[in-house]
């Protein structure tokens, strides 16, 4: 803008400077006369032109403001859409870190709830085991006892019967002996004892 600002403040000297730049360039020696033509041609071309370069003077001027104003809205304009943009990515990355730290809590919680939860599974089954275990050994304890009490009272049974057995044989014996019973009654005897047994 500074040097668009330059050419057009050169552009509307230019016309007044045109005596001085040649008197600078000119030759030794030019007279007085020829100073008085450039002045005089100096006022023609400010006549016929310097309305037209002070006019293109001032639409340069305001062509100036325009651009440094619309150059001033842009920069605002884009250092608040960047702000806002900032603002939102800041946002959005804070969202998703907190998004992120709850699933992660969530996620910690939940493994947290299984393996409590296999934990608990696990002594239960423990517990179930060691119980079936007893109540095993129990009922194999229960199953020997009753085995080994009917065993002992079949056993006592058995020894009762044979020593009435026993018993009855020798009194028979000895009855037969005293009595001196025949074959018949002898053989009553065994029909009467081999019916008992059966009958026992």
């Amino acid at each position: 803008m500074k040097s668009s600002e330059g050419n057009n403040h050169n552009i509307s000297l230019e016309a007044g400077q045109i005596v001085s730049n040649r008197d600078v360039n000119k030759p030794i020696g030019y007279s007085n006369s020829d100073i008085h033509e450039n002045n005089s041609l100096s006022k023609v071309r400010d006549i016929l032109v310097g309305s037209q370069m002070r006019e293109l003077d001032k639409k340069f001027a305001r062509l100036e403001e325009r651009l440094v104003k619309q150059c001033n809205d842009l920069r605002d304009e884009t250092k608040k859409r960047l702000d806002t943009l900032e603002n939102y990515i800041k946002e959005e990355a804070d969202s998703l870190s907190s998004r992120a730290k709850n699933e992660q809590v969530k996620r910690d919680e939940s493994i947290k709830a299984i393996n409590e939860e296999q934990r608990k599974l696990a002594e239960s089954l423990e517990r179930k085991m060691v119980e079936i275990d007893e109540q095993a050994s129990k009922t194999q304890r229960e199953l020997r006892q009753q085995i080994f009490s009917q065993s002992q009272s079949l056993h006592d049974d058995i020894r009762e019967k044979y020593q009435e057995i026993v018993a009855l044989l020798e009194r028979e014996t000895y009855e037969l002996k005293s009595e001196k019973t025949d074959r018949t009654q002898l053989a009553a005897l065994f029909s009467e004892l081999a019916l008992r047994l059966n009958n026992q």
